[in-house]
């Protein structure tokens, strides 16, 4: 983040301020030391944390209070107002906490606090002796991360088939493809993080069977490893298209981090590359690669990219943010080869590419549950709890399928999968609470970020407050009159508050 001399807005809280300046609702946003700080007040008195989410930095002054929470404007991180606690992901470290001090009617901001420990439950319901995460993904690492938070004390394992450390995956096809994000911002913790938490990270750990009755996991090396509740959190995989040419060594996906570098690695001197496929990784890829000088080629089947999640109209904003900076569609499209130095269409066209990438979508990776006689379906079916039709057994992220309101659904999304495996862990030290959350995720264009929070499958109207044009809007998905989901540009607090009024 670029350093400012200028104080952060509001007033200097050492300083002192009027008692009656701080609302009896929302937040007073000053600066201690040049350090953003909110006070609040609340039934027990004044309180003072951070005004930056520890996520990536957003000014917590331009989010949303809700009863003694406060929710970030960028990602919809959750932080408790009263602790400094992180709630909900994508922010798992704390809010720093100031020291508050009433003299007759001012209030002065002093000094930071002593670290609080996270607040734990007197007792927790379930302390399973061992517990193992299948997976090394959003679901996997914020799973481990609460149980430890939680105070569970026993044998902590996480099995991942990534050669990679727990990593930002968002971030794979945004600043860290387009080279503006440095190497340090993509793992999620450092080797430190798993050392002081006890949790035994095990990289290329292919697991190849699950073993419900004995309660054994056997991974790909034979080990055989007991457990007694576990957590699958398997992910997806890229759909792989069965085209000519679509195995030559400069074709990509973009998944892993793996991945993400190999891109890089091939487009050093490059000149152009074609993307097959107009998902929202695909497109973040494309602008990612432009902003490198590439020339790029999109194709896609559809007459609108994305027009089947966000709309024509949005979509069409989306697009037109690629056109104006150079990238070419083929729209109504499809590839039927690559030679290594171009994609051929089926209507003849011939596109230069140096490189080629394919998002064809992806799998939910379900064999392993399947085998071990889990419910399947798109899926490994949970209930409320996140608990596959196996006790003791859990799944979450990408791979997991539950029920949200009246329909029964799957969700890619990066924020979504972390909150599932935070719930997931709590239920697996036997909280039984059932996971609600609405699902959120955000794209990033050229500067521009899209903030989408619902679920609009089977939508039947949308509703745009606001202008494209300007890139301020909102638009409001509706299936037989109910508001089911919202994309936002430029309003960020109003994306907050419809992501609470969805939640109910």
């Amino acid at each position: 983040m670029a350093h400012s001399d200028s104080p952060p807005p509001g007033p200097d809280l050492t300083r002192g301020v009027p008692l009656s300046s701080v609302p009896a609702a929302g937040v007073l946003a000053g600066h201690v030391e040049g350090n953003p700080v909110l006070l609040v007040r609340m039934d027990d008195g004044l309180h003072a944390v951070s005004g930056l989410c520890t996520h990536y930095g957003a000014p917590l002054a331009d989010g949303l209070v809700v009863d003694e929470e406060i929710r970030c404007p960028w990602h919809h991180a959750c932080f408790s107002l009263r602790t400094g606690a992180a709630l909900r992901a994508p922010a798992f470290a704390a809010l720093a906490t100031w020291r508050v001090e009433v003299v007759g009617e001012t209030v002065f901001v002093r000094g930071l606090e002593a670290t609080l420990q996270p607040s734990r439950p007197d007792a927790l319901p379930k302390q399973p002796g061992r517990i193992l995460i299948i997976g090394g993904g959003a679901a996997g690492f914020a799973a481990a991360e609460r149980l430890r938070e939680l105070g569970y004390s026993g044998v902590l394992s996480m099995l991942s088939a990534d050669a990679s450390a727990p990593y930002d995956r968002p971030n794979l096809s945004k600043d860290y493809l387009a080279g503006t994000a440095p190497e340090d911002w993509i793992p999620l913790q450092g080797p430190e993080f798993y050392a002081d938490r006890q949790i035994d990270l095990r990289l290329g750990c292919d697991v190849a069977a699950i073993d419900t009755n004995a309660r054994e996991v056997l991974t790909g090396s034979g080990e055989r490893l007991a457990y007694d509740a576990l957590l699958i959190a398997t992910g997806a995989e890229p759909r792989r298209l069965p085209i000519p040419g679509f195995d030559l060594p400069n074709v990509f996906m973009l998944r892993s981090l793996a991945d993400a570098r190999s891109i890089i690695g091939a487009s050093q001197g490059a000149k152009s590359v074609a993307l097959v496929g107009a998902g929202f990784i695909g497109m973040e890829a494309a602008a990612a690669l432009r902003a490198r000088g590439l020339q790029v080629h999109v194709v896609a089947p559809e007459d609108v990219p994305l027009e089947r999640v966000l709309g024509p109209e949005v979509g069409g904003f989306i697009t037109s943010l690629h056109q104006e900076q150079g990238v070419v569609f083929h729209l109504r499209s499809v590839a039927k080869g690559f030679d290594g130095k171009s994609l051929t269409l089926a209507d003849g066209t011939r596109i230069a590419a140096d490189l080629l990438i394919v998002g064809a979508g992806v799998a939910p990776r379900t064999e392993l549950a399947a085998t071990a006689g889990m419910e399947v379906q798109d899926g490994i079916l949970v209930n409320p709890r996140l608990q596959t039709s196996v006790a003791g057994h859990f799944a979450a992220g990408d791979v997991a399928r539950y029920r949200y309101g009246a329909d029964l659904i799957r969700v890619e999304h990066w924020v979504h999968a972390q909150r599932q495996g935070q719930a997931a862990a709590a239920n697996m030290l036997g909280v039984g609470q059932a996971f609600t959350d609405v699902p959120f995720f955000w794209t990033h264009h050229y500067g521009l970020d899209l903030r989408y929070t619902g679920y609009a499958h089977g939508w039947d109207e949308v509703r745009i407050d606001g202008t494209l044009a300007k890139r301020d809007f909102t638009a409001r998905y509706f299936r037989a009159g109910t508001l089911v989901a919202a994309a936002s540009v430029g309003r960020d607090l109003e994306n907050l508050a419809i992501e609470a009024t969805l939640q109910g």
